[in-house]
């Protein structure tokens, strides 16, 4: 009998699961690991295979069964962590944000970064002034289609790349003017250096949004960044608190608590799992870019008693130690390959097919719509950036402009629409009643992040019954992106 007991279980600590992790040009690299194999290893093998040295920047995020997003723990068994069936598949993505992006060592880190800061801008998260989103664009179109080439690139070749979840043509054709007449013998490492050096002065910089509530029950996303705490409203930032200024952070239930000197801001998240999120990405973030060195590193308890509530420990380097070891990196700079990006198959967001504007992502069997044109348009084609098809719509639904609220000296406004990146937050859980609302409230108070300098007539102002009827749709949308394969967006 013990013999037995003692063979299965070292059969089953001896069983192999496969990993599939998407990377940020959404190529998939996959592997094998043991049962009780630690965070660290997985991530190790990754940054192996891209060859990555400045790795204290990237982390591997997943969504558990509820939904609910996660970052990896390194110090924790992967298997025991997702807590759902193999095959697993994660995503690799950027956890900290450099503060200088352009002071990275090495031109691969540069590249990663790029490419994360790509997908934020493509699915809202980083949101900015027409003009600056004109001129990231067309920093991206020099870095992947090289200078401009009448007899390559005809009139309104800039239309046919989708870099935001909305356009105007306006825009579109500042982006192409802009391509045209300053960036000529840019190289794609020097495109997207300088992508890297405007992105960096924009408020929204290193924002990963965590969907809450105020205490009068308004709408906010929480995010932090290389430089502090951020709140954001409207299109308006609402608080910035530098992470030196930040006392404590706690959380009970689905309340947050983050004590400054002199305040208590106070927000509520969706569940208490959500808050709990919150809460580990905040300690976190103050240990990477508020301590001299990680040996100044405490646990932290989320209860104002010790022993009470979650308990917590950051197990990295900070900021100032990563930097110190990047200074000291000797070698052959390793061969980056942009070129030749292949669609993930479960990632409709950023493959090269047409996207469906203010909807949320959704499996493609779940939206139907053809992609056949869009990835005809590509099949000869290097450039990574999603293009648009003649079948694109951005009046699949109506649009409504909301009022924006009077500027105060605590407000600072940043961009021309509303920050509300409800695609890169979907997988974060929502109470079910309230999520064909949360969808559908998002074309009645504005297009999330979208950048359109046209305003809209008032003929565009949905009826009752089209509002009733867009509910509907949403309602159908919402249920098919809960399905089976809703864990696998890679907006996450």
């Amino acid at each position: 009998m013990l013999s037995r007991l003692m063979s299965g279980s070292s059969r089953n600590l001896e069983r192999e699961y496969s990993c599939t992790v998407r990377l940020l040009d959404d190529s998939e690299y996959t592997c094998t690991i043991q049962r009780d194999a630690k965070g660290q290893y997985l991530f190790d093998l990754l940054c192996h295979h891209l060859n990555l040295l400045e790795k204290d920047y990237f982390g591997i995020r997943f969504v558990d069964p509820d939904k609910q997003r996660h970052w990896l723990e390194f110090t924790k068994s992967v298997v025991k962590q997702l807590r759902s069936q193999p095959p697993f598949t994660m995503c690799f993505r950027v956890k900290f944000y450099p503060a200088d992006p352009a002071a990275l060592r090495e031109e691969i880190t540069r590249y990663l970064v790029f490419l994360q800061i790509k997908r934020d801008l493509y699915h809202g998260r980083l949101l900015c002034k027409t003009s600056d989103a004109a001129l990231l664009a067309a920093y991206i179109l020099q870095a992947e289609i090289g200078d401009y080439d009448p007899g390559k690139h005809p009139e309104g070749y800039s239309s046919k790349f989708q870099f935001f979840p909305k356009h105007s043509e306006k825009l579109e054709r500042k982006i192409a003017e802009i391509h045209k007449t300053e960036l000529s013998g840019q190289t794609p490492a020097t495109s997207e250096l300088n992508f890297l050096r405007k992105a960096q002065t924009l408020e929204t910089y290193g924002v990963d949004p965590h969907p809450c509530k105020d205490v009068s029950g308004n709408a906010a996303f929480l995010a932090f960044t290389p430089f502090g705490f951020v709140v954001l409203q409207g299109n308006k930032r609402v608080h910035f608190i530098k992470w030196n200024e930040v006392t404590k952070l706690k959380f009970e239930g689905k309340t947050f608590y983050l004590y400054e000197k002199k305040i208590v801001l106070t927000y509520f998240a969706p569940t208490p799992e959500a808050c709990k999120h919150l809460w580990k990405c905040g300690i976190e973030n103050q240990a990477f870019y508020k301590l001299e060195k990680s040996s100044q590193v405490r646990t932290v308890s989320s209860s104002n008693l010790f022993f009470k509530g979650s308990r917590f420990r950051y197990s990295g380097r900070v900021a100032k130690e990563v930097m110190e070891s990047s200074a000291k990196i000797k070698r052959e700079p390793p061969e980056i390959h942009r070129a030749g990006m292949v669609p993930s198959r479960s990632c409709p967001s950023i493959t090269h097919g047409p996207r469906l504007s203010s909807v949320p992502r959704t499996r493609r069997r779940a939206v139907h719509i053809s992609i056949m044109e869009g990835l005809e348009s590509l099949r000869d084609s290097a450039h990574s950036t999603p293009v648009r098809s003649t079948s694109h719509s951005d009046t699949f639904l109506p649009h409504v402009r909301s009022g924006r609220a009077d500027s105060s000296e605590r407000v600072a406004v940043i961009a021309d629409e509303a920050y509300s990146p409800a695609d890169s937050v979907l997988p974060t859980p929502v109470a079910e009643h309230s999520l064909e609302l949360m969808l559908l409230s998002r074309q009645i108070n504005g297009a999330p992040c979208s950048i359109e300098e046209e305003k809209e007539s008032e003929a565009s102002t949905p009826t009752t019954a089209e509002v009733e009827a867009l509910g509907g749709d949403l309602k159908a949308l919402c249920q098919s992106h809960n399905g089976p394969e809703a864990e696998q967006s890679v907006g996450i």
